[in-house]
């Protein structure tokens, strides 16, 4: 069934070149750039980084199955689905007190309430591909797939802390993707680290440079 749904992505599939010893497909290459564009977007808070999120997830879910990776694939698939709910929460989206969304600091109790949902999420899915897929990597697969779900909730809400979430997953899907022998991927991880930094840089400015009086406004309604 994988293989047949990857037969129209064939030609992509064909390597461009190779880079210590393992084939860079041309698939690689294209999702590569558009992702890169994505966090670029991301870090500027630009809607336009949720219609090339979704043309960059589809690629890596390509990629991700034909590399028997199943838990970044299928995170791809609802990296997707949940792309279009970011998108219409950038456009239209409000905070619990009805104003408009804004870059700001996630409150200490959802902190705590997404940690729990980790600790939980983690082993669920590592048990799950372990059981029911042919993952070599169960745990080491599962890690960065439960924390992106917590990260793209984040991102799609407007929290500054999405960026240390994606922090952590960067950091551990670039030793993933090096076991893997996924090289060109591993490059693009390796600058998401650094976009990761940045992003939470210019996040925090954004949400230190929010009005006080706007803040204080909403904090009184909720």
């Amino acid at each position: 069934m994988v293989e047949s749904w990857l037969i129209p992505l064939q030609p992509l599939l064909v390597p461009a070149f190779t880079a210590w010893g393992s084939p860079v497909t041309w698939l690689e290459i294209v999702a590569f750039v558009l992702a890169l564009v994505m966090v670029g977007c991301n870090m500027r808070v630009n809607p336009l980084a949720w219609p090339l999120a979704i043309v960059s997830s589809a690629l890596y879910a390509a990629l991700f199955l034909d590399s028997r990776l199943y838990g970044e694939a299928g995170l791809q698939l609802v990296f997707i689905t949940v792309a279009f709910w970011g998108w219409w929460q950038w456009l239209r989206g409000t905070t619990d007190s009805g104003a408009p969304l804004r870059v700001r600091w996630l409150e200490p109790r959802k902190r705590w309430a997404l940690l729990a949902t980790m600790a939980v999420a983690w082993p669920a899915l590592a048990l799950l591909l372990a059981t029911y897929t042919d993952s070599d990597v169960p745990w080491f697969d599962a890690f960065p797939t439960a924390g992106s779900l917590l990260g793209q909730w984040l991102l799609g809400r407007k929290y500054v802390e999405n960026w240390l979430a994606w922090l952590i997953v960067n950091i551990v899907s670039v030793a993933l993707f090096v076991h893997k022998g996924l090289w060109l991927t591993v490059l693009l991880y390796a600058l998401f680290v650094v976009l990761s930094v940045l992003g939470w840089l210019a996040w925090r400015r954004l949400a230190n440079n929010q009005p006080t009086a706007a803040i204080a406004a909403e904090q009184r309604l909720a």
